[in-house]
């Protein structure tokens, strides 16, 4: 068993991460595992230092302990570009020159969107050819798209087991053409977190239910990049008075306010563990 909890220092902790820090901790200690620590640090224009700083004082706060120094997803640049580089090589990626305006532009076209409402890119660069996208390549900024219907037309059929629940059907063809590079980063979401879980050898996957449709994403990345795929744990998230779940502009729920406000760390652990929460918050499933 080994487990991980992978914060972006972009913000202050809340109760909501140390609800997923703590599940996935105590998963690693009832089986005698392991509990990575990893520091999502690749957005340079949002990550902090001192976020790190004070993630690392609210776990030492809440009583939990990780195995091994922390693992930065910045000091795995070249393991990104290099899994980008063999997809590219086997035409399964494409740039896209595409702003938010162009896109929204293209969704608000008649026929433009989906029928669901869902706002799925609708394949603008994926036909550009080759004369075109080597000039823009040279001229404009891009990101990476994954080309998603030859995805999964080598793929095939794909599931993956969610804890307690047995296999669910894999659905990522509903994603569209996700980005896999960002203009302003070298991975997206889905192509970082599916590399670094195979690299740290995580075998249970924990985090929020707002990611279970990331899920079918990252199985369908598995198979492309030839990794192992875990079992996965989508638990119920924190939320507000409003019923939304916390954000980390929700400073009341920060753990470095209530530490800061002398609020017993591991008392607090031992609640939500309990699935007592602080009067205001409750755990809701999406």
């Amino acid at each position: 068993m080994l487990t991980r909890f992978a914060p972006s220092p972009t913000g202050e902790l809340h109760l909501g991460h140390a609800f997923s820090a703590i599940l996935a901790h105590d998963a690693a200690r009832a089986a005698g595992g392991a509990f990575h620590l990893r520091i999502d640090d690749i957005d340079g224009s949002r990550s902090r230092e001192a976020f790190v700083g004070a993630a690392l004082a609210d776990l030492e706060w809440l009583g939990l302990t990780f195995d091994g120094a922390p693992v930065r997803q910045s000091q795995h640049l070249g393991d990104y570009a290099a899994a980008l580089a063999g997809l590219r090589a086997r035409g399964l990626v494409y740039p896209c020159f595409c702003t938010r305006a162009d896109i929204a532009a293209s969704l608000a076209a008649p026929h433009g969107a989906p029928a669901d409402g869902t706002a799925l890119y609708p394949g603008t660069c994926r036909h550009l050819g080759a004369a075109e996208r080597g000039r823009r390549l040279a001229q404009e900024p891009h990101c990476w798209r994954l080309d998603m219907a030859s995805a999964v037309a080598i793929a095939g059929p794909l599931v993956w087991e969610e804890e307690g629940r047995g296999p669910r059907a894999a659905d990522p063809a509903a994603h569209g053409d996700v980005v896999l590079a960002r203009k302003d980063a070298p991975a997206s979401y889905h192509l970082a977190s599916t590399i670094d879980d195979a690299a740290m050898g995580v075998t249970l996957v924990v985090r929020g239910a707002d990611l279970i449709a990331s899920t079918d994403v990252h199985r369908l990345l598995q198979a492309l990049l030839g990794f192992a795929t875990p079992v996965y744990r989508h638990h119920a998230l924190v939320c507000g008075a409003d019923g939304t779940r916390l954000a980390k502009r929700d400073g009341a729920a920060a753990l470095a306010a209530l530490r800061a406000a002398g609020v017993d760390g591991r008392a607090l652990a031992d609640d939500l563990r309990a699935g007592r929460l602080p009067a205001g918050y409750s755990l809701q499933m999406p």
